[in-house]
């Protein structure tokens, strides 16, 4: 595996994306219904350890956007055909067909709602998509 065609910025870049949508996502767009589908209320969301949430979360999501990275770029063939638009279709691919529907089993299997699925797996989509069209943009 050639590693030289990964860009480390764009991997950056595209892991504090991950932090722009959730906020919108789990803040003004579904904040609410997604406090109400799993339980909590807005004083238990504040109490938690913020430190270590936000922490885990930009060392999963930078874990999440160079493995991305790697399946964008990391050949020197794919990493001359990416694009924005490749990017971003790719992103949806594995948003939506892998973690929207591997969300959407644990889910099920947890007796959660559909709007549970949707609204996680909502987001999983969009981050991704965006990740993607950062990487494939950003090469």
């Amino acid at each position: 595996m050639d590693f030289s065609n990964i860009n480390m910025f764009a991997i950056l870049a595209a892991t504090l994306s991950t932090f722009l949508v959730g906020w919108l996502w789990y803040g003004p767009l579904f904040g609410k219904s997604w406090m109400n589908v799993v339980g909590l209320s807005e004083e238990q969301v504040q109490q938690g350890n913020m430190a270590k949430i936000f922490g885990f979360a930009f060392l999963f999501e930078l874990i999440m956007a160079f493995n991305l990275a790697v399946f964008l770029t990391g050949s020197p063939e794919a990493a001359e055909m990416m694009n924005a638009t490749m990017g971003a279709f790719y992103g949806f691919l594995a948003g939506f067909g892998w973690v929207f529907f591997a969300l959407a089993v644990n889910g099920l299997y947890e007796q959660k709602s559909w709007k549970y699925i949707f609204i996680n797996g909502g987001y999983w989509t969009v981050t991704f998509t965006i990740m993607g069209l950062i990487l494939g943009a950003w090469k």
